[in-house]
């Protein structure tokens, strides 16, 4: 019997970085933010639901999303954020679902990409958790240096999800990304090759 990790972290603690890792080296992944893309296509029932709750003028021209408005909306009204979730939510976890079953019949070892993992709930579907770790400081430096935000900017989003210590605290395993790509590569191949070793 395989395993299904479930990956996750904070906004800019390096997550993405991780799951590049766990790829490089062959290992299925499913993504959340893909799959939370392909839920909101033009046609799908989950724009559908957005466009009811949020009105037309999230709705491009195209009949496409318009993510720039929608995150305008939902950033600065956090009743409006947790709708959008509660909405969507459904849609997400019944993909998710399905990939990590088509996946394991694959690999011994199924990597499930969740930003927002605790919070939806998804440490229910995964077998362990594995945290990409980085100070709450570093988060804020991090995160305004790569998306260009202000100090406040920068401390709402991370104000949107839940503090990092709290799930460094949760996990059953974390990755410390305050050093380079090499050192978060090699503590990430060192915990495949012990996982494989018990197996």
């Amino acid at each position: 019997m395989g395993m299904v990790l479930g990956l996750t972290g904070g906004i800019a603690t390096g997550k993405s970085t991780g799951v590049a890792i766990f790829k490089k080296y062959g290992f299925p992944i499913v993504d959340a933010d893909i799959i939370a893309r392909q839920v909101v296509e033009p046609e799908t029932e989950g724009l559908k639901a957005i466009q009811q709750a949020f009105g037309k003028e999230v709705i491009q021209a195209n009949g496409s999303l318009d993510r720039k408005k929608l995150a305008t909306i939902i950033f600065s009204n956090d009743k409006k954020r947790v709708m959008l979730n509660e909405l969507l939510s459904p849609f997400i976890r019944h993909e998710i679902v399905r990939q990590i079953q088509e996946k394991s019949q694959l690999s011994n070892l199924v990597v499930v990409d969740i930003p927002l993992l605790y919070e939806g709930g998804y440490d229910q579907v995964v077998d362990k958790v594995a945290v990409v770790y980085i100070p709450k400081s570093v988060q804020q430096s991090r995160l305004m240096k790569r998306d260009n935000l202000t100090r406040l900017e920068a401390e709402k989003r991370i104000a949107s999800q839940w503090s990092i210590e709290e799930k460094k605290a949760k996990a059953d395993f974390v990755f410390d990304n305050q050093g380079n790509h090499e050192e978060l590569e090699q503590q990430i191949v060192a915990w495949i090759e012990n996982n494989q070793k018990n197996e």
